[in-house]
């Protein structure tokens, strides 16, 4: 198979990333054999080639937004059939018996395995992954379209449900990068006011072309009290101005 391999991560402009023909990969026990359409591009794969992330194994296939169709599925995998079309995101494993995982909090688990960190990811024409944390993907949108919902769509999904907003309430999402950007279409969707605090004049008028109310500085309340909020920039001051903006 082909794929991007990271042996020693570096600068990208140094070209970490090495083109490559790897043996074809096969599928263990409860694992199945993908044939890779389309991987998306997360700021974790950069920090991994960079470096800024420390390597968990080397050399390695980066790559955790990854869009396939089932090629062969490995022994005792009995719900998967060849041609099917499956979604594998970052959490690629976890141990199964631990507290968190019995609680259904798998992304906790201290045995946790990830996808392009721990075992090679889509940055491949062929990628191996667990059965039971593939998902499946309905028709209707593009493999180029799924896979970014398969990081930033499941951050900002998960954090919109959190948060606790209803349809209709005063939602802020303070940051405004790929998560966000999905968030704000679903919280639109049902009915939510939006309130976008970024630094980014360009990201404050694309906010408002998408449908936001308002969107402004972070140091510049919005001009209602919020109902919740979402924090996406990873930065004190962000969340202490977004706890200011709540009712």
């Amino acid at each position: 198979m082909q794929a991007m391999l990271l042996r020693r991560p570096g600068p990208i402009d140094g070209r970490p990333l090495e083109a490559s023909t790897l043996p074809d990969p096969a599928p263990g026990p409860g694992e199945l054999l993908l044939e890779v359409a389309a991987c998306g591009v997360c700021r974790t794969d950069l920090q991994l080639v960079e470096g800024d992330l420390e390597a968990r194994r080397l050399p390695i296939v980066p790559g955790h937004q990854i869009v396939g169709r089932v090629a062969a599925a490995g022994p005792g995998v009995t719900d998967w059939a060849p041609g099917e079309r499956a979604g594998v995101g970052w959490l690629g494993g976890s141990c199964g018996g631990c507290a968190f995982c019995r609680e259904g909090r798998e992304n906790l688990c201290p045995a946790a395995r990830f996808t392009g960190w721990d075992t090679d990811g889509g940055y491949a024409t062929r990628a191996v992954v667990r059965a039971d944390f593939a998902v499946r993907l309905p028709d209707g949108f593009s493999d180029l379209a799924a896979a970014p919902l398969l990081c930033g769509g499941v951050i900002g999904y998960r954090s919109l449900r959190i948060s606790g907003i209803r349809p209709g309430g005063r939602l802020g999402l303070y940051g405004f990068g790929a998560s966000a950007l999905l968030t704000i279409q679903v919280a639109l969707h049902w009915g939510c006011e939006v309130y976008v605090a970024t630094r980014s004049e360009a990201e404050q008028r694309r906010a408002r072309e998408m449908g936001a109310a308002w969107a402004g500085p972070y140091e510049e309340p919005p001009p209602a009290l919020l109902d919740a909020a979402i924090t996406f920039a990873p930065a004190g001051e962000v969340v202490i101005a977004a706890l200011r903006a709540l009712d």
